[in-house]
């Protein structure tokens, strides 16, 4: 349905119409554009900025006011929030595989946590993943990527969760819903500073 002030086609419609046009506004500009639906929603690309997009959308209103701070000038250049600029930058470092980094610009620095060692535990299509942090230094999270073959390479693509790791404890993700098969998962962990760490080691767990 298109939304309007004044009538259909005004300059300040928004919406779609009949499913193939879309009616917006961006940075105080009206556009309208051809609706183009993914061919495959669920493809790694889609998981992977999925993954990226939960995790930075959580963890903004933790970021401490000096870190937000540091997201200003980006904004102002975007004409957005600080919120945006932060997301859309590291969205875009995630695209190209950097960590995400709380202030900006990322130096990539820092020392990543040691942990004690990932297991993954088969459930009713599902898969668990622990890990728990023993020292934590600078670390901020933990990627979490998963294959269907063992020796897999991590990539933006198979990214399917990045879980807070900022303190010593144990944490746990649930890979749901699995069809019946063996899944192989690594994972890297993030400093705060956007340094992506080694790969730990590589896991597995079989779905019947």
């Amino acid at each position: 349905m298109v939304k309007v002030n004044a009538p259909a086609l005004s300059l300040d419609a928004s919406g779609s119409i009949a499913g193939t046009l879309v009616f917006s506004k961006w940075k105080g500009r009206n556009y309208v554009r051809e609706l183009v639906k993914p061919a495959n929603p669920r493809s790694g690309g889609q998981v992977g900025m999925r993954a990226a997009m939960k995790f930075l959308a959580q963890q903004w209103a933790g970021l401490l006011d000096a870190e937000k701070a540091t997201w200003e000038g980006r904004a102002a250049n975007l004409v957005a929030s600080e919120f945006n600029a932060f997301v859309s930058y590291n969205l875009f470092r995630a695209r190209n595989f950097l960590a995400p980094s709380k202030e900006d610009p990322a130096g990539a620095a820092g020392t990543i946590a040691t942990l004690a060692g990932a297991s993954a535990t088969a459930g009713v299509r599902s898969i668990t993943y622990e890990d728990t942090v023993t020292t934590v230094n600078d670390n901020w999270a933990v990627a979490i990527y998963r294959g269907t073959a063992p020796g897999f390479s991590t990539a933006y693509d198979n990214l399917i969760a990045i879980v807070e790791a900022s303190a010593a404890a144990s944490f746990a993700y649930v890979d749901s819903p699995l069809a019946p098969g063996t899944y192989y998962y690594n994972s890297r962990c993030i400093t705060e500073d956007g340094l992506l760490g080694a790969e730990e080691g590589e896991v597995n767990a079989t779905v019947v």
